[in-house]
C-alpha cells in the first residue's frame, strides 16, 4: 500500500503536468513578484539566545482533515508578523492541505519577514514558481527525492536565488546529505508509520549537521518547556503550524511560546 507521501508525490507530478500546460517556466518571468528583493531566511531564523519561530499558514492536513474552520491566511499571518514569528511558512499544497499559491501571494503583499513555500516540490518549475508567488525560501523533502533528485532542485533554488529547508526523517537521510550544498536543516519529529511525535529523536538527529548550518525542529512542539528543550540543545529554530492553528487567537498562543506576554 503506498504511503502519504507516496500518493502526494504521485498527485503532484499529475497536477504539475496541467500547470505546465496553463502557465510555462518562461512565464513566471513576468509575474510582479518575480523580480522582488528576496529576505534570507537563514538569516531570520538565527536569533541570538533564542528558538526563532517559523509560524505556518495551514488549513488542514491528511491526517487531521479540516485544522480551522475560520481559515484567513491573510489575518493569520498578520496576526504571526504582530507577535514575534521570525518567518512564516505557507502551505501551497491543494489536493492534501487545501493550501493555495494565491495564499502565498496575498500574504508576500504584507509581509516584512521571509516566507517559506511548504509543498512537495519535485521539479525546477516549482521552485521558479516559489518566487513568482513571492517566496523566499522553499521546503525540500529528502524522502520524496531520488537519486541526484536533492541536488538538482538545490541547484535550481540557487539559480532562482532563493534558499532551502531540508527536511528529513531518517537518521540514513541525514547522513547522506551533501552539507556544502546545504545551508538549513530540518527534521520532522513525527514518525511516517506511527504519526507518533519523539522531540528528543528529533534533536539527536539535527546534532548531526555540522555547524554552520542552521537547524529546524518540525512538528509536534506545542509548549514553552519544548522551545527550552530545543534551546538548550542549540536548535535554532522550530517550524510550528497546527498548534498555533488550533488556538482561538494564533498570535496570543505564539506569545505564549516565546514567553512574550500580551
Amino acid at each position: 500500500m503506498a504511503s502519504i507521501l507516496e500518493k502526494i508525490t504521485d498527485q503532484t507530478k499529475e497536477d504539475l503536468k496541467k500547470r505546465k500546460r496553463e502557465v510555462s517556466f518562461q512565464d513566471f518571468e513576468s509575474f510582479p513578484r518575480f523580480e522582488n528583493q528576496r529576505k534570507s531566511f537563514s538569516e531570520a531564523l538565527k536569533v541570538d539566545h533564542s528558538v526563532s519561530i517559523i509560524a505556518e499558514v495551514k488549513k488542514a492536513s491528511p491526517s487531521k482533515g479540516l485544522i480551522r474552520q475560520d481559515f484567513d491566511p491573510l489575518k493569520i499571518a498578520d496576526r504571526y508578523i504582530e507577535s514575534g514569528a521570525s518567518a512564516i511558512s505557507v502551505l501551497t499544497d491543494e489536493p492534501f492541505f487545501q493550501g493555495s499559491l494565491k495564499y502565498l501571494e496575498r500574504i508576500s503583499e504584507i509581509s516584512p519577514i521571509p516566507l517559506l513555500r511548504k509543498d512537495f516540490i519535485i521539479d525546477p518549475y516549482q521552485v521558479k514558481e516559489a518566487r513568482a508567488y513571492g517566496a523566499d525560501a522553499v521546503l525540500l523533502i529528502a524522502t520524496i527525492c531520488e537519486g541526484s533528485q536533492l541536488s538538482e532542485l538545490l541547484a535550481a533554488v540557487k539559480e532562482m536565488g532563493l534558499q532551502a529547508l531540508v527536511e528529513c526523517y531518517h537518521q540514513e537521510e541525514v547522513e547522506s546529505l551533501n552539507w556544502d550544498e546545504i545551508e538549513i536543516v530540518g527534521v520532522n519529529n513525527r514518525n511516517l508509520n506511527t504519526f507518533e511525535v519523539d522531540l528528543h529523536r528529533g534533536i539527536e538527529l539535527l546534532k548531526l549537521a555540522p555547524e554552520g548550518v542552521v537547524r529546524v525542529s518540525e512538528s509536534g512542539i506545542h509548549k514553552k518547556e519544548d522551545i527550552r528543550k530545543l534551546q538548550e540543545n542549540d536548535i535554532h529554530s522550530a517550524l510550528i503550524g497546527e498548534h498555533l492553528i488550533r488556538q482561538s487567537d494564533p498570535g496570543k498562543a505564539l506569545n505564549e511560546l516565546l514567553g512574550i506576554n500580551n
